[in-house]
Protein backbone atom coordinates (compact mmCIF):
# COMPACT_ATOMS: atom_id res chain seq x y z
CA UNK A 1 0.00 0.00 0.00
CA UNK A 2 1.03 3.60 -0.64
CA UNK A 3 -0.03 6.94 0.85
CA UNK A 4 -1.88 9.48 -1.29
CA UNK A 5 -4.10 12.55 -1.01
CA UNK A 6 -7.57 11.79 -2.40
CA UNK A 7 -10.88 13.60 -2.61
CA UNK A 8 -14.22 11.80 -2.85
CA UNK A 9 -16.33 14.91 -3.40
CA UNK A 10 -15.79 18.44 -4.67
CA UNK A 11 -15.27 21.26 -2.20
CA UNK A 12 -12.68 23.22 -0.26
CA UNK A 13 -9.31 21.95 0.96
CA UNK A 14 -11.10 20.11 3.78
CA UNK A 15 -12.24 17.40 1.31
CA UNK A 16 -8.64 16.24 0.83
CA UNK A 17 -7.92 12.98 2.69
CA UNK A 18 -4.57 11.37 3.44
CA UNK A 19 -5.28 7.70 2.66
CA UNK A 20 -3.73 4.41 1.79
CA UNK A 21 -4.14 3.37 -1.84
CA UNK A 22 -3.28 0.18 -3.68
CA UNK A 23 -1.02 0.86 -6.68
CA UNK A 24 -0.88 -2.14 -8.94
CA UNK A 25 1.62 -2.86 -11.70
CA UNK A 26 1.73 -0.42 -14.60
CA UNK A 27 -0.54 -1.19 -17.52
CA UNK A 28 0.29 -1.04 -21.18
CA UNK A 29 1.94 2.30 -22.00
CA UNK A 30 2.31 3.20 -18.32
CA UNK A 31 5.21 3.66 -15.94
CA UNK A 32 5.15 3.34 -12.17
CA UNK A 33 7.12 6.08 -10.44
CA UNK A 34 8.04 6.72 -6.83
CA UNK A 35 7.83 10.44 -6.14
CA UNK A 36 10.68 12.31 -4.51
CA UNK A 37 8.90 15.68 -4.78
CA UNK A 38 5.48 16.89 -5.95
CA UNK A 39 4.46 20.26 -7.36
CA UNK A 40 1.53 22.33 -6.11
CA UNK A 41 -0.50 24.31 -8.67
CA UNK A 42 -3.77 26.21 -9.00
CA UNK A 43 -5.08 23.55 -11.39
CA UNK A 44 -5.01 21.14 -8.42
CA UNK A 45 -7.39 23.47 -6.58
CA UNK A 46 -9.62 23.85 -9.64
CA UNK A 47 -9.99 20.07 -9.92
CA UNK A 48 -10.64 19.65 -6.20
CA UNK A 49 -13.32 22.38 -6.24
CA UNK A 50 -15.08 20.96 -9.31
CA UNK A 51 -14.29 23.95 -11.55
CA UNK A 52 -12.37 21.46 -13.70
CA UNK A 53 -14.30 18.21 -13.09
CA UNK A 54 -12.39 14.92 -12.81
CA UNK A 55 -13.72 11.40 -12.14
CA UNK A 56 -14.19 10.76 -8.40
CA UNK A 57 -12.65 9.59 -6.19
CA UNK A 58 -9.43 11.14 -7.44
CA UNK A 59 -5.86 11.45 -6.27
CA UNK A 60 -4.99 15.15 -6.49
CA UNK A 61 -2.02 16.72 -8.22
CA UNK A 62 -0.57 17.21 -11.69
CA UNK A 63 3.20 17.60 -11.34
CA UNK A 64 6.00 15.55 -9.85
CA UNK A 65 9.47 14.10 -10.07
CA UNK A 66 10.94 10.80 -8.99
CA UNK A 67 12.33 7.47 -10.14
CA UNK A 68 10.75 4.94 -12.48
CA UNK A 69 10.24 1.63 -10.65
CA UNK A 70 8.79 -0.39 -13.51
CA UNK A 71 7.15 0.00 -16.91
CA UNK A 72 4.29 -1.68 -18.71
CA UNK A 73 4.34 -3.27 -22.13
CA UNK A 74 5.01 -1.01 -25.09
CA UNK A 75 7.06 1.55 -23.14
CA UNK A 76 10.39 2.32 -24.80
CA UNK A 77 11.54 5.85 -23.91
CA UNK A 78 11.81 5.35 -20.11
CA UNK A 79 12.98 2.38 -18.06
CA UNK A 80 13.32 1.30 -14.44
CA UNK A 81 15.85 3.48 -12.63
CA UNK A 82 15.36 6.59 -14.78
CA UNK A 83 15.06 9.96 -13.08
CA UNK A 84 11.93 11.60 -14.51
CA UNK A 85 9.68 14.60 -14.11
CA UNK A 86 6.30 15.56 -15.53
CA UNK A 87 3.72 18.32 -15.59
CA UNK A 88 0.21 17.58 -16.81
CA UNK A 89 -1.46 14.35 -17.81
CA UNK A 90 -4.09 12.70 -15.60
CA UNK A 91 -4.18 13.80 -11.95
CA UNK A 92 -2.54 11.61 -9.33
CA UNK A 93 0.67 13.37 -8.29
CA UNK A 94 -0.14 13.82 -4.58
CA UNK A 95 1.10 10.32 -3.83
CA UNK A 96 4.13 8.31 -2.82
CA UNK A 97 3.70 5.97 -5.77
CA UNK A 98 1.64 6.15 -8.96
CA UNK A 99 1.13 4.83 -12.45
CA UNK A 100 1.13 7.40 -15.24
CA UNK A 101 1.06 7.29 -19.04
CA UNK A 102 4.76 7.00 -19.82
CA UNK A 103 4.56 9.39 -22.77
CA UNK A 104 4.02 12.22 -20.26
CA UNK A 105 7.38 11.62 -18.58
CA UNK A 106 10.57 13.52 -19.38
CA UNK A 107 14.05 12.38 -18.41
CA UNK A 108 15.29 14.80 -15.74
CA UNK A 109 18.85 15.99 -16.50
CA UNK A 110 21.38 14.96 -13.87
CA UNK A 111 22.24 18.56 -13.07
CA UNK A 112 18.66 19.22 -11.89
CA UNK A 113 17.31 18.00 -8.56
CA UNK A 114 14.00 16.23 -8.00
CA UNK A 115 12.80 19.31 -6.12
CA UNK A 116 13.61 21.53 -9.09
CA UNK A 117 11.85 19.10 -11.40
CA UNK A 118 8.71 19.03 -9.28
CA UNK A 119 8.73 22.81 -8.91
CA UNK A 120 9.21 23.68 -12.56
CA UNK A 121 7.63 21.21 -14.95
CA UNK A 122 4.01 22.32 -15.11
CA UNK A 123 4.87 25.98 -14.47
CA UNK A 124 7.93 26.04 -16.72
CA UNK A 125 6.22 24.24 -19.60
CA UNK A 126 3.35 26.71 -19.19
CA UNK A 127 5.76 29.64 -19.50
CA UNK A 128 7.38 28.03 -22.54
CA UNK A 129 4.18 27.77 -24.52
CA UNK A 130 2.92 31.16 -23.33
CA UNK A 131 5.96 33.21 -24.34
CA UNK A 132 7.33 31.11 -27.23
CA UNK A 133 4.17 29.84 -28.93
CA UNK A 134 0.86 31.45 -27.86
CA UNK A 135 2.35 34.92 -28.30
CA UNK A 136 5.98 34.73 -29.38
CA UNK A 137 7.50 37.58 -27.40
CA UNK A 138 10.28 39.52 -29.11
CA UNK A 139 13.05 41.69 -27.69
CA UNK A 140 11.65 45.14 -26.98
CA UNK A 141 8.04 44.03 -26.48
CA UNK A 142 6.23 45.47 -23.46
CA UNK A 143 4.52 42.65 -21.55
CA UNK A 144 2.11 42.71 -18.59
CA UNK A 145 2.26 39.60 -16.39
CA UNK A 146 -0.24 39.28 -13.55
CA UNK A 147 0.73 37.42 -10.35
CA UNK A 148 4.37 38.05 -11.19
CA UNK A 149 5.67 36.74 -7.85
CA UNK A 150 3.85 33.40 -8.09
CA UNK A 151 5.25 30.10 -9.32
CA UNK A 152 4.55 30.74 -13.01
CA UNK A 153 5.28 34.45 -12.75
CA UNK A 154 8.68 33.93 -11.14
CA UNK A 155 9.80 31.76 -14.05
CA UNK A 156 8.15 34.01 -16.63
CA UNK A 157 9.82 37.22 -15.42
CA UNK A 158 13.26 35.61 -15.72
CA UNK A 159 12.56 34.07 -19.12
CA UNK A 160 11.07 37.28 -20.54
CA UNK A 161 14.04 39.30 -19.32
CA UNK A 162 16.36 36.84 -21.07
CA UNK A 163 14.38 37.37 -24.29
CA UNK A 164 14.78 41.12 -23.91
CA UNK A 165 11.17 42.10 -23.19
CA UNK A 166 10.15 44.91 -20.87
CA UNK A 167 8.19 43.13 -18.16
CA UNK A 168 5.53 44.92 -16.14
CA UNK A 169 4.36 42.68 -13.31
CA UNK A 170 1.51 42.92 -10.84
CA UNK A 171 1.56 41.58 -7.29
CA UNK A 172 -0.35 42.07 -4.04
CA UNK A 173 2.25 43.69 -1.77
CA UNK A 174 5.46 45.73 -1.87
CA UNK A 175 7.37 42.62 -0.78
CA UNK A 176 6.01 40.56 -3.67
CA UNK A 177 6.67 43.42 -6.09
CA UNK A 178 10.26 43.41 -4.88
CA UNK A 179 10.44 39.68 -5.63
CA UNK A 180 9.14 40.24 -9.16
CA UNK A 181 11.69 42.96 -9.83
CA UNK A 182 14.51 40.80 -8.51
CA UNK A 183 13.37 38.12 -10.94
CA UNK A 184 13.51 40.37 -13.97
CA UNK A 185 10.44 42.62 -14.05
CA UNK A 186 11.36 46.17 -15.02
CA UNK A 187 8.31 47.47 -13.13
CA UNK A 188 5.84 45.93 -10.69
CA UNK A 189 2.44 47.34 -9.79
CA UNK A 190 0.96 46.69 -6.34
CA UNK A 191 -2.63 46.08 -7.43
CA UNK A 192 -3.90 46.61 -3.88
CA UNK A 193 -2.55 50.17 -3.77
CA UNK A 194 -2.29 51.34 -7.40
CA UNK A 195 -4.50 51.66 -10.49
CA UNK A 196 -3.09 48.98 -12.77
CA UNK A 197 -4.38 50.48 -16.04
CA UNK A 198 -3.19 53.99 -15.21
CA UNK A 199 0.27 52.75 -14.23
CA UNK A 200 0.63 50.60 -17.34
CA UNK A 201 -0.26 53.54 -19.55
CA UNK A 202 2.15 55.76 -17.65
CA UNK A 203 4.98 53.24 -18.03
CA UNK A 204 4.30 52.70 -21.75
CA UNK A 205 3.73 56.41 -22.54
CA UNK A 206 0.10 55.72 -23.36
CA UNK A 207 0.78 52.96 -25.90
CA UNK A 208 -0.22 49.92 -23.87
CA UNK A 209 1.44 46.50 -23.93
CA UNK A 210 1.75 43.96 -26.73
CA UNK A 211 0.44 41.08 -24.60
CA UNK A 212 -1.11 40.49 -21.18
CA UNK A 213 -0.64 37.12 -19.49
CA UNK A 214 -3.51 36.72 -17.03
CA UNK A 215 -3.92 33.75 -14.68
CA UNK A 216 -6.16 35.67 -12.27
CA UNK A 217 -9.32 35.59 -14.37
CA UNK A 218 -12.53 37.36 -13.37
CA UNK A 219 -11.02 40.16 -11.25
CA UNK A 220 -8.46 41.32 -13.83
CA UNK A 221 -10.07 40.59 -17.20
CA UNK A 222 -11.48 44.06 -17.92
CA UNK A 223 -8.33 45.86 -16.79
CA UNK A 224 -6.20 43.50 -18.86
CA UNK A 225 -8.08 44.47 -22.03
CA UNK A 226 -7.62 48.16 -21.22
CA UNK A 227 -3.85 47.70 -20.88
CA UNK A 228 -3.39 46.39 -24.43
CA UNK A 229 -2.18 48.37 -27.41
CA UNK A 230 -4.22 48.07 -30.65
CA UNK A 231 -3.99 44.51 -32.07
CA UNK A 232 -2.61 43.29 -28.74
CA UNK A 233 -3.38 39.88 -27.24
CA UNK A 234 -4.87 38.91 -23.90
CA UNK A 235 -3.74 35.41 -22.94
CA UNK A 236 -6.11 34.19 -20.21
CA UNK A 237 -4.60 31.01 -18.78
CA UNK A 238 -6.07 30.69 -15.27
CA UNK A 239 -8.95 31.47 -12.92
CA UNK A 240 -7.43 32.25 -9.52
CA UNK A 241 -10.23 34.74 -8.78
CA UNK A 242 -12.91 32.76 -10.60
CA UNK A 243 -13.78 32.12 -14.27
CA UNK A 244 -14.19 35.03 -16.68
CA UNK A 245 -17.92 35.56 -17.30
CA UNK A 246 -19.35 35.87 -20.81
CA UNK A 247 -18.50 39.21 -22.40
CA UNK A 248 -19.47 41.32 -25.40
CA UNK A 249 -17.11 40.61 -28.30
CA UNK A 250 -17.62 44.22 -29.34
CA UNK A 251 -15.24 45.15 -26.52
CA UNK A 252 -12.38 43.78 -28.58
CA UNK A 253 -13.21 46.10 -31.47
CA UNK A 254 -13.70 49.13 -29.22
CA UNK A 255 -10.31 48.61 -27.56
CA UNK A 256 -8.44 48.38 -30.88
CA UNK A 257 -9.15 45.07 -32.65
CA UNK A 258 -7.76 42.96 -29.83
CA UNK A 259 -7.19 39.20 -29.62
CA UNK A 260 -8.17 36.96 -26.69
CA UNK A 261 -7.14 33.33 -26.26
CA UNK A 262 -7.65 30.69 -23.57
CA UNK A 263 -4.81 28.17 -24.03
CA UNK A 264 -3.94 25.08 -22.03
CA UNK A 265 -0.77 23.06 -21.51
CA UNK A 266 -2.59 19.84 -22.38
CA UNK A 267 -3.29 21.17 -25.87
CA UNK A 268 0.19 22.49 -26.54
CA UNK A 269 1.92 19.36 -25.19
CA UNK A 270 -0.55 16.78 -26.52
CA UNK A 271 1.96 15.40 -29.03
CA UNK A 272 4.98 13.62 -27.59
CA UNK A 273 7.26 15.45 -30.03
CA UNK A 274 5.95 18.83 -28.83
CA UNK A 275 6.36 17.86 -25.17
CA UNK A 276 9.95 16.80 -25.79
CA UNK A 277 10.88 20.02 -27.59
CA UNK A 278 9.17 22.16 -24.95
CA UNK A 279 10.94 20.32 -22.12
CA UNK A 280 14.29 20.57 -23.90
CA UNK A 281 13.94 24.36 -24.13
CA UNK A 282 12.87 24.57 -20.48
CA UNK A 283 15.75 22.38 -19.26
CA UNK A 284 18.17 24.37 -21.39
CA UNK A 285 17.26 27.76 -20.01
CA UNK A 286 17.33 26.47 -16.42
CA UNK A 287 20.68 24.75 -16.91
CA UNK A 288 22.09 27.97 -18.42
CA UNK A 289 21.30 29.84 -15.19
CA UNK A 290 19.10 32.41 -16.93
CA UNK A 291 16.05 30.96 -15.12
CA UNK A 292 16.43 29.87 -11.50
CA UNK A 293 13.74 27.75 -9.86
CA UNK A 294 12.72 29.27 -6.54
CA UNK A 295 11.12 26.93 -4.01
CA UNK A 296 9.25 29.05 -1.52
CA UNK A 297 7.84 26.36 0.79
CA UNK A 298 8.09 22.62 1.36
CA UNK A 299 5.22 20.71 2.97
CA UNK A 300 4.84 17.08 4.06
CA UNK A 301 2.52 15.19 1.71
CA UNK A 302 0.01 14.86 4.57
CA UNK A 303 -0.23 18.69 4.73
CA UNK A 304 -1.57 19.07 1.20
CA UNK A 305 -4.78 20.75 2.39
CA UNK A 306 -2.82 23.49 4.15
CA UNK A 307 -0.63 23.92 1.10
CA UNK A 308 -3.70 24.50 -1.06
CA UNK A 309 -5.11 26.96 1.50
CA UNK A 310 -1.88 28.92 1.41
CA UNK A 311 -1.90 28.98 -2.39
CA UNK A 312 -5.52 30.15 -2.55
CA UNK A 313 -4.81 32.77 0.11
CA UNK A 314 -1.87 34.08 -1.93
CA UNK A 315 0.44 33.45 0.99
CA UNK A 316 3.10 31.81 -1.17
CA UNK A 317 5.86 33.04 -3.44
CA UNK A 318 7.71 31.11 -6.08
CA UNK A 319 6.90 27.41 -6.25
CA UNK A 320 5.66 25.26 -3.36
CA UNK A 321 6.19 21.52 -3.22
CA UNK A 322 5.10 18.45 -1.24
CA UNK A 323 7.69 15.97 -0.01
CA UNK A 324 6.60 12.36 0.63
CA UNK A 325 8.15 10.80 3.70
CA UNK A 326 8.91 13.92 5.75
CA UNK A 327 7.13 14.26 9.08
CA UNK A 328 4.01 16.33 9.62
Amino acid sequence: MSKAIRFHEYGGPEVLRYEEVDVGPPGRGEARIRHAAIGINFVDNYQRSGLYPVPLPAVAGNEGAGVVESVGTGVKHVKAGDRVAYGGGPPGAYSELRNIPADRLCILPGELSFEQGAAMMLKGLTVQYLVRRTFRVQAGDAVLFHAAAGGVGTIACQWLKEIGATVIGTAGSPEKCGEAIRNGAAHCIDYRAEDVVARVMEITNGEGVAVVYDSVGKDTFDASLECLRPFGMLVSFGNASGPVPPFDLGLLARHGSLFVTRPSLNSYAAKRSDLESMAAELFGIVRSGAVKIEIGRRYPLADAAQAQRDLEGRRTKGSSILIPGISV
